[in-house]
């Protein structure tokens, strides 16, 4: 994986194969930071990257610029990556240690952006539940956005605070923003 944009436009990440994960690719990672740079600024967001892994997108959040980034992982290897990775760069990454669902349920934190990546074998139920909590404990700020990555084989368009998807090969984004109406 590389970063594709910033100060460390360019840099390879390599990362242990013995980590779980699945990252996003560099294609599906440019078209998603195509769109999200026509709508921020990116050194004045905060960003929570649940499902971290790598940290591939919070490293790219923190190439850009942003300097309150929070990426949260439940496997111990992972998140140590992200701090050696963090450290190497000195980027400005707060990784955490647990569980994405008791993490969403108890942090006082919130985001100009949520990013979640979760594994694509999960339950559609969980992530649905991800949505649900992110939004019913008001952990957006406002105008803030959350983006759902999943396969291309899961319909999460049921939730009404869905704004738009976008498939990138067998993978999919869902941007989630509250109802204005509704605030």
């Amino acid at each position: 994986m590389r970063i594709i944009s910033g100060k460390h436009k360019g840099r390879r990440i390599t990362a242990p194969k013995n980590l779980p994960v699945r990252p996003t690719t560099d294609l599906a990672k440019e078209s998603l930071f195509n769109i999200l740079n026509n709508h921020y600024y990116f050194d004045t967001i905060s960003v929570i990257d649940l499902f971290s892994g790598t940290g591939n997108i919070a490293f790219e959040f923190a190439s850009r610029g942003a300097k309150n980034i929070h990426a949260v992982d439940g496997n111990f290897n992972c998140v140590k990556f992200i701090n050696k990775t963090s450290t190497e760069f000195d980027f400005s990454i707060n990784a955490y240690r647990s569980d994405v669902f008791k993490f969403l349920e108890k942090t006082a934190l919130n985001a100009d952006i949520i990013f979640a990546d979760p594994p694509y074998d999960m339950e559609q139920e969980k992530f649905l539940k991800i949505i649900e909590l992110v939004f019913e404990r008001n952990l957006l700020t406002e105008n803030g956005l959350l983006i759902v990555e999943h396969s291309k084989h899961m319909d999460l368009s049921e939730n009404k605070l869905l704004s738009y998807s976008k498939k990138y090969g067998g993978s999919v984004f869902s941007f989630y923003e509250a109802n204005q109406e509704e605030l």
